[in-house]
């Protein structure tokens, strides 16, 4: 039996968390640059704000009552998502973090001693009580069971955010399948489900009802194991451990169009710094850098411009310098004067375990010699929240970074944003 635990409007939720005044207020959450939204509380789900509207047209429109505005705070919901899955793991320890607000719960020995529907409405007490926010929490004899559960527990207000789907209730699965669209469940979406319709299947009964040989020779054999676990034959496992990274990309979108190549190296040094330390956060190191820049598509009057360019490492590495040098040898490479670059990024892939390679008594480029040793003092530095050290060649003033206009405060991470408490 599994489990799938989910924070309602995680985003806005973590917003409205130290806001005692912005409780059940329209909220919304915007994209990088504040360009779209992209979460939004039930309030503002009321007022009819749809996911992916600009900003810019939002803004301008008269509603009934106040829409408080927020920019992605990304540390702060990072800092809350590793306490609720903490909290989640205190009720049961075998787990997987399925994304920043859902975790899949193994629930196998919980049917012999407590009633599901029992222990997903204790589990959602003791997340609010706890954390002060609300999880959705659906349960089933496969995860992709679980996954159309929680979908209803939002959709059936009556179940109060906790629904079972077990096998000594068929009817009720049987009825939820006929209403949850195809499009829905859990890896379909919108263009497999397009391509579904076109076959007469628009609901997840009529695609569990459908033979699962017929689904693998016309689509894959993944959408045949969702088929599958319909039928709660359990095809997918829980990953307690996550699978290790294949690529790593760090790129973003600048706040301000970039037209120096200073800025750009600038740029891509802060890149290159952050892919770095989610390599060593990972014990991988890199055979392979890419870097890639391009202007706006859309811009009028403009001729559009991208490119990219990638290096073999002759020494596997992950010490932040090796990367950085590499990535300003491509630049020079694909940078072209009189543009106005829109965004640009850090790719890193090829990795290994470990740093070793061998070498000839020719080779140019040796190991440095305690690389190690540096890079954990620099983590080390830079995570314990007393100080950060950075490259001179990020920069310090930078007017190309992401626009956040609307930023809340580090509740959780910045000293000096922690909330204050008075006694009136």
């Amino acid at each position: 039996m599994f489990g799938l635990a989910d924070v309602n409007s995680f985003y806005a939720s973590c917003e409205a968390l130290f806001r005692p005044d912005l409780r059940d207020k329209p909220i919304v959450v915007l994209s990088n640059n504040d360009g779209c939204v992209i979460a939004r509380s039930a309030g503002a789900k009321a007022l009819g704000i749809k996911m992916g509207v600009p900003w810019f047209q939002v803004k301008i429109q008269d509603y009934p009552e106040k829409v408080y505005v927020f920019s992605s705070n990304y540390a702060l919901y990072h800092s809350i998502s590793q306490r609720v899955m903490s909290v989640l793991e205190e009720m049961t320890p075998k787990v997987e973090q399925y994304s920043i607000d859902e975790m899949f719960l193994d629930l196998t020995s919980i049917g012999g001693c407590e009633d599901f529907e029992h222990f997903g409405r204790r589990l959602r007490s003791h997340v609010l009580a706890t954390t002060g926010l609300v999880v959705g929490c659906g349960l089933g004899h496969t995860k992709t069971l679980s996954k159309s559960a929680q979908w209803a527990s939002k959709e059936w207000k009556q179940f109060h955010g906790v629904l079972a789907l077990t096998p000594q209730n068929p009817k009720r699965t049987e009825t939820l399948l006929a209403s949850q669209p195809v499009e829905e469940i859990w890896g379909v979406g919108r263009r497999i489900g397009k391509r579904l319709n076109l076959m007469g299947i628009e609901t997840a009964l009529q695609l569990a009802r459908i033979n699962p040989a017929l689904i693998r020779k016309n689509f894959s054999v993944v959408l045949e194991r969702t088929v599958r676990e319909l039928n709660g034959e359990s095809c997918i496992p829980l990953e307690e451990i996550p699978p290790a990274k294949q690529q790593i990309v760090c790129s973003r979108s600048f706040g301000e169009r970039i037209t120096s190549k200073v800025s750009m190296q600038q740029a891509l040094c802060q890149y290159a710094t952050r892919a770095a330390e989610k390599l060593r956060g990972e014990n991988q190191y890199c055979r392979h850098i890419g870097v890639f820049i391009r202007t706006s598509p859309h811009a009028q009057g403009e001729v559009f411009y991208g490119n990219n360019a990638g290096e073999k490492l002759a020494i596997p590495t992950q010490d932040t310098r090796d990367i950085i040098e590499a990535a300003m040898r491509l630049l020079d490479y694909i940078w072209l004067e009189d543009r106005r670059y829109m965004k640009a990024g850090i790719t890193l892939d090829d990795f290994t375990p470990n740093g070793v390679n061998q070498l000839n008594l020719f080779d140019e480029h040796q190991p440095r010699r305690n690389s190690a040793r540096l890079m954990k003092i620099l983590d080390d530095i830079n995570h314990s929240g007393l100080g950060s050290v950075w490259f001179a060649g990020q920069g310090i003033n930078t007017e190309w970074k992401m626009k956040r206009d609307m930023l809340s405060p580090a509740w959780t991470t910045c000293w000096a944003d922690i909330p204050k408490a008075r006694v009136l």
